[in-house]
């Protein structure tokens, strides 16, 4: 293993609500606190593991909504207090990004950074320490803004591409062409067959310095609330600023906000096994099936004639199911949910229509 360098940090972005993985995902208990694959831990416990396995553990960071500061604690019993960085409202991943930048960057001036979502799936660790070991090493020595491109294996409409070119800047680094958020399903397939796409993993790496004059020059009026508050912060009094600040943050994404208008953009093909556990269906692919590919978790769930479904239901409820194909049927206390595989990306939009008929009640 490779000694630990202490300018090297990691942002782990954990405030999302997951709403994609409802009912079993909710607001107050989001997707990145539950065991999805029931692997026996959680998908922020495995992402914060890998990450210890090459940046010292004081210098790994957990963004997260102020309601959820207490599961990360219990979750993370070994993360220090002072890491878990409580956010005052949702304000997309703009404002997450340029609050642990300055944070990090008031502590450690020469400190690198990735910056991650909390609920990816990694298959292969080794591969993935390396090719962070190498993003995080050219983000040392260069003014770049970094981003990992998953190769495509499919023509997916649900995830961002990035186009690259041809010609590499250091080992497996290349300069970014374009950024196109999800494309149709004939563009992609497009993308697919040119071999210049990767997908937009949406994990960013960079020095301190790079992404905090990426931010002075695209998001100047994000920047300059924290520039006027920076000796806040790392003290007590940074809860009360980071809350009259993200007040005034604009709602954007990081991809948006910054890495679309910068020209000093990088991604580094990889290849270690992701999925971003966006929706059932890629949960689904990652589970084991029975021999009518239905992907099962619930110890009391019986199938008759049913095939390529994901079921989900608690291990003390019989539930019987008969006839379906390709459906996602998830049972919690008090939500049943049962949905056509090819609708999921709709499941977003139901939650809306239950909010609106049912109220919070069951969100």
């Amino acid at each position: 293993m490779t000694s630990l360098n202490n300018h090297f940090y990691v942002a782990i972005m954990a405030g999302g609500i997951g709403s994609r993985f409802w009912p079993y995902s909710r607001t107050d208990y989001p997707k990145q606190f539950l065991d999805i694959l029931n692997t026996g831990k959680t998908l922020l416990q495995w992402t914060y593991e890998r990450f210890t396995q090459f940046v010292p553990a004081e210098n790994i960071f957990v963004v997260t909504h102020h309601n959820y500061a207490s599961t990360v604690a219990k979750q993370l019993p070994l993360l220090p207090q002072d890491n878990i960085v409580s956010e005052p409202s949702r304000k997309n991943t703009a404002p997450c990004v340029a609050y642990i930048s300055h944070k990090i960057h008031k502590k450690d001036p020469k400190a690198s950074i990735i910056c991650a979502p909390a609920d990816h799936l990694i298959m292969d660790p080794t591969q993935f320490t390396s090719t962070c070991l190498n993003a995080l090493l050219f983000a040392q020595k260069n003014n770049a803004l970094l981003t990992l491109g998953i190769k495509p294996t499919r023509p997916d409409t649900g995830y961002g591409y990035i186009q690259y070119e041809t010609q590499q800047v250091a080992d497996n680094v290349y300069q970014v062409k374009t950024f196109t958020e999800k494309p149709n399903l004939e563009l992609a397939k497009t993308f697919l067959k040119s071999g210049d796409f990767l997908w937009n993993a949406g994990i960013f790496v960079w020095n301190a310095k790079s992404i905090l004059q990426a931010f002075a020059t695209y998001q100047p009026e994000m920047d300059e609330l924290f520039v006027q508050e920076t000796a806040a912060l790392n003290t007590p009094a940074e809860k009360d600023v980071i809350e009259k600040i993200y007040s005034q943050c604009t709602n954007i994404s990081i991809d948006y906000g910054v890495m679309e208008k910068a020209d000093n953009v990088y991604v580094i093909p990889s290849n270690f096994g992701w999925s971003d556990l966006g929706t059932w269906a890629s949960a689904y692919e990652n589970l084991e099936k029975d021999y009518l590919g239905n992907a099962v978790q619930g110890k009391n769930v019986m199938v008759i004639d049913a095939t390529k479904c994901m079921v989900k239901a608690p291990n003390d409820k019989l539930v019987l199911l008969q006839g379906l194909d390709d459906f996602i049927i998830i049972d919690t206390h008090d939500v049943l949910m049962i949905c056509k595989k090819e609708n999921e990306q709709q499941i977003k939009e139901y939650v809306a229509e239950v909010k609106r008929h049912k109220g919070e009640k069951y969100l």
